[in-house]
């Protein structure tokens, strides 16, 4: 691919947070009480406002998305000698999540369409190991909940979903988090809804969420302070991130539909584009635009992508690489029988998806982006 020159005047991130409602009050307050750590009113007003959105009688709050996987899946009793599977084309820390519990991470491929987990390749992987299953939902889409479900109600298994980059995402009606044993989600900056590092467990079980919140806390007794009867994890949120996820939750409804308009204005500028794949919904799920992702020409190279990329960032425009497949990374490689997400790993590519975005700022992608692709030899 030749390079064109530069030509940025002007620089649109792939994401960022909008800040603009009650956040600085809240924490403002949480700094005037002096309640800024894992106490504090704030804590259990989240709590009860996001069990809501995902339609759970519970949502547990942790500081990260990361600890809330391995939380859900160490108060499930995950542990050494166990299988747990996850999409090959995920974020790394779904499987290291596994790994946290000692143990095995076992990867199956995904859907071509949808992005997430293939529930027809979860059923060749099962075995007499296997005690659950994590679907993603990737880039904002919902994994097939029903066949999954099926699956795991056959063997036996846990199905605990990985909602980080969905809040709000539905699957025949019902918002995902609430269509598992558990669901995890992740408030880091570039989510739907921040915290600005934070995360919940949401669960319709009483004992499982009882079970989450000793183990969230260090295992301390909740009837008895400083008495420890199990081995617990501090993996509690801050008032003041709490304060943030509140503020952010009142503005929800304003940032999906600036996100539905994001996506649909996309879908009229590259739908229709020869070679270029734009993001497919199935009809028994809505999507939630945390990124709208495309995939390239089917013959490109992961070099050819990568220069797409890197020739969009010197004219200002940030984007990011579908994620690297878990079986090409160091700590989970092995022979390649995922054809599907090595695939999208080589062709996909994010684009700037946030509500700070104008439509002028929606169009000035579209056109640097389909001149960069212009250059690639697609034939």
């Amino acid at each position: 691919m030749t390079a064109l020159p530069s030509i940025a005047t002007r620089t649109v991130t792939v994401a960022e947070p909008r800040l603009g409602g009650n956040e600085a009050r809240y924490v403002q307050e949480c700094v005037e009480s002096t309640w800024i750590s894992s106490n504090g009113r704030f804590i259990d007003l989240f709590e009860q406002r996001f069990a809501e959105v995902a339609g759970t009688r519970h949502a547990i709050a942790t500081n990260n998305g990361t600890t809330a996987l391995h939380l859900a899946l160490a108060a499930l009793g995950v542990g050494p000698g166990d299988e747990v599977i996850v999409p090959s084309l995920t974020y790394v820390a779904t499987a290291n999540a596994v790994q946290y519990c000692g143990a095995t991470p076992v990867l199956a491929d995904v859907d071509p369409l949808t992005l997430c987990i293939d529930p027809a390749d979860v059923a060749r992987r099962i075995t007499r190991r296997t005690v659950a299953v994590i679907p993603v939902h990737l880039y904002g889409h919902p994994a097939d909940m029903t066949d999954l479900r099926q699956l795991a109600d056959r063997h036996g298994l846990a199905l605990v979903e990985d909602a980080a980059e969905a809040h709000t995402a539905t699957w025949n009606g019902r918002p995902v988090g609430s269509l598992g044993t558990a669901g995890v989600f992740s408030f880091f900056g570039n989510k739907v809804l921040t915290t600005g590092e934070g995360g919940a467990v949401t669960t319709d079980d009483d004992a499982l969420a009882a079970r989450l919140r000793l183990l969230r806390g260090q295992g301390m007794d909740p009837q008895r302070r400083y008495w420890f009867p199990v081995v617990g994890f501090n993996y509690r949120m801050t008032n003041m991130a709490a304060a943030i996820g509140c503020a952010q939750l009142e503005q929800l409804s304003e940032f999906l539909l600036r996100r539905q308009e994001i996506a649909e204005r996309y879908d009229a500028h590259l739908a229709g584009v020869p070679g270029i794949q734009t993001p497919a919904t199935d009809p028994r799920a809505t999507r939630v635009n945390w990124l709208y992702t495309v995939l390239l020409p089917e013959h490109v190279s992961m070099a050819d992508r990568d220069g797409v990329i890197g020739a969009l960032a010197t004219d200002g425009v940030e984007t990011r690489p579908v994620f690297h497949p878990m079986h090409t990374l160091p700590p989970y490689l092995q022979e390649d029988t995922f054809p599907v997400s090595t695939m999208l790993g080589r062709r996909g590519i994010s684009l700037p998806t946030h509500v700070n975005l104008s439509d002028d700022d929606i169009d000035f992608v579209v056109e640097r982006f389909l001149a960069r692709v212009a250059r690639l030899r697609l034939t």
